[in-house]
């Protein structure tokens, strides 16, 4: 509706529950994107969420912040666990969420690695981020699957079908001479057959 002011969200001053609460915040705008996403069970491991399908999935973390930078122009965001920077290979990306600009950040996790914050929503020669500003497209790309290939070309070799292997059929004669000739041919093979068999032994009386 014209005139409607964007619904800006609550803050939860609990960071541990404001966190959790940013994770399904996560779940909720995949799933408006088109992606597959969902939580694994559990806290132990070093990302939140799951994006994509069986043969390709995306490792999350989520970050969110509502801290701002002492200019006042941006906020600061945390990308550390137990105030330790994450190791390379935590995780593929990092979805920070900007909570009162209510804006995400889909970044690549080797760019965040082995830092303890980052600054977002910032301008001028410190918006070292911004490119990734509502990426969803990255997640989308990362978590594709390559289609099955399908049943009718499973037999395709550069691009012809191949034909199945040829099997011997047998052939009915067709006429009185092939009769008579296939006659011939197995009494040929059976009395063969009888000269190559060992003979029995015979029985004593």
């Amino acid at each position: 509706m014209a005139g409607t002011k964007r619904r800006k969200p609550k803050i939860i001053k609990d960071k541990k529950k404001r966190g959790e609460w940013a994770e399904s915040m996560f779940l909720a705008r995949a799933s408006e994107e088109g992606l597959s996403a969902s939580k694994p069970w559990g806290d132990s491991r070093s990302f939140d969420c799951v994006v994509g399908r069986p043969g390709k999935f995306v490792a999350v973390q989520v970050k969110c912040t509502i801290a701002k930078l002492e200019s006042g122009e941006g906020y600061i965001c945390s990308t550390c666990s137990s105030h330790k920077p994450y190791k390379k290979g935590s995780f593929d990306y990092l979805a920070a969420y900007v909570i009162p600009e209510d804006v995400w950040y889909i970044i690549p996790g080797r760019l965040v690695f082995g830092l303890k914050s980052i600054s977002l929503c910032t301008v001028s020669g410190e918006a070292k981020y911004e490119e990734y500003r509502e990426a969803w497209s990255l997640l989308r790309k990362a978590s594709e699957v390559a289609e099955p290939e399908s049943a009718e070309n499973s037999h395709a070799t550069n691009g012809t079908l191949c034909e199945p292997p040829k099997q011997d059929v047998p052939r009915f004669p067709r006429n009185g001479f092939e009769r008579m000739q296939s006659a011939f041919d197995y009494c040929k093979r059976y009395m063969e057959g009888r000269h190559l068999a060992p003979k029995k032994p015979e029985e004593k009386g």
